[in-house]
């Protein structure tokens, strides 16, 4: 025990992190994926985002003479995609800036928050244009179907420009495809209308307009329960998706000298950049540096994980008569320890999680 006679209950770190002397160093922080190349991805949405106004202004006067609510609608949703793309490009100023103060992680979530803004307002539209859609479908009113298809068909050539300029954005980042949802739910929504539009001018069926709109209306449903409920993941502090913390536990607790890992937490502080936390226990004597290195470097190779803090212990140091480790049974549990676990205990061994 020569060799590790100081206080181990503190979080043991890579010590790589330029943020020297922090209580939380990360491990290989040059290894993160902070989801958005800032200076290149302004330049792509706001292309985008040019093209979608220009055009969509147009739109709203040739919808209101044709008499067609797949035009009106598209032009309501391309209101959003312009809205939506003016918050992908806040929130991704504000994620920028760095942490300060109270906030330890900076603004980076400003970006989720914007992405959750995207999907409430999807299905708010939907719900409206929904109702607006059934309604002309049992009266459908007067379509002009010249007027509906030839716009419809520079919409499609619009929305095919400002999609492809923002898939050249980062779409890691939950924000710039909360946008780019926005823009390929249109770019849908565009070709549908074109096809009612030319079923209107050519059989006048009219309620092909109103058709065309509850497609409109599915899609955005779909992206939207898709940004909400991906946004809420991450705000719920949620296992980034693909991410199963149990499976992880059980391959970190099979390392050499690792006793227990209890503790374990994984979420994400932005899309595209999880977080781990653990609690360490390793067998009495064991080289607990050496453990964490290991531990750190499977995190970062294994799964991506590579913002990581773990606390190492040895077994029993603080309670020679006692297991130092959380136990979900009645009777003692170690000194200065929480009573209740945070989470399962896993050990080396079949055990229930």
């Amino acid at each position: 025990m020569a060799a590790h006679d100081h206080d181990h209950d503190h979080a043991h770190d890579d010590h790589r992190h330029p943020h020297a002397g922090h209580g939380h160093s990360h491990a290989g922080h040059g290894g993160h994926s902070h989801g958005v190349a800032a200076d290149a991805d302004r330049r792509w949405l706001v292309s985008a985002l040019t093209l979608i106004v220009v055009f969509m202004a147009g739109e709203v006067l040739v919808g209101f003479a044709a008499g067609s609510l797949a035009l009106i609608s598209d032009a309501a949703h391309m209101l959003t995609d312009a809205a939506s793309i003016v918050l992908a490009l806040i929130a991704m100023r504000l994620a920028a800036r760095p942490a300060r103060g109270g906030y330890t992680y900076g603004l980076k979530r400003a970006e989720i928050l914007s992405a959750q803004v995207n999907g409430v307002t999807l299905l708010v539209l939907s719900a409206w244009l929904g109702y607006e859609a059934i309604r002309r479908l049992i009266a459908p009113p007067e379509v002009a179907g010249s007027l509906v298809l030839v716009t419809a068909l520079v919409g499609i050539v619009v929305n095919i420009a400002a999609a492809w300029c923002m898939s050249k954005a980062n779409r890691s980042s939950l924000n710039v495809e909360g946008a780019f949802q926005h823009v390929l739910t249109d770019l849908y929504a565009f070709i549908a209308t074109a096809v009612a539009g030319a079923v209107v001018l050519l059989t006048g069926f009219r309620q092909a307009d109103a058709i065309a709109s509850l497609i409109v209306v599915a899609l955005m449903l779909k992206a939207g329960v898709g940004l909400v409920r991906d946004s809420a993941r991450i705000f719920l502090e949620a296992a980034p998706a693909g991410i199963d913390p149990d499976a992880i536990a059980d391959q970190l607790v099979t390392s050499p000298q690792v006793e227990e890992i209890h503790d374990l937490h994984i979420w994400e502080i932005t899309s595209g950049q999880p977080a781990l936390s653990a609690h360490i226990l390793v067998t009495p004597g064991g080289d607990c540096h050496a453990v964490r290195r290991e531990l750190q470097r499977r995190l970062r190779e294994d799964y991506r994980i590579t913002h990581a803090t773990l606390q190492v212990d040895h077994v029993g140091e603080d309670a020679p008569q006692e297991l130092l480790q959380i136990s979900q049974a009645p009777g003692p549990v170690a000194a200065d320890h929480c009573a209740d676990s945070h989470g399962p205990v896993h050990r080396s061994g079949p055990h229930e999680h």
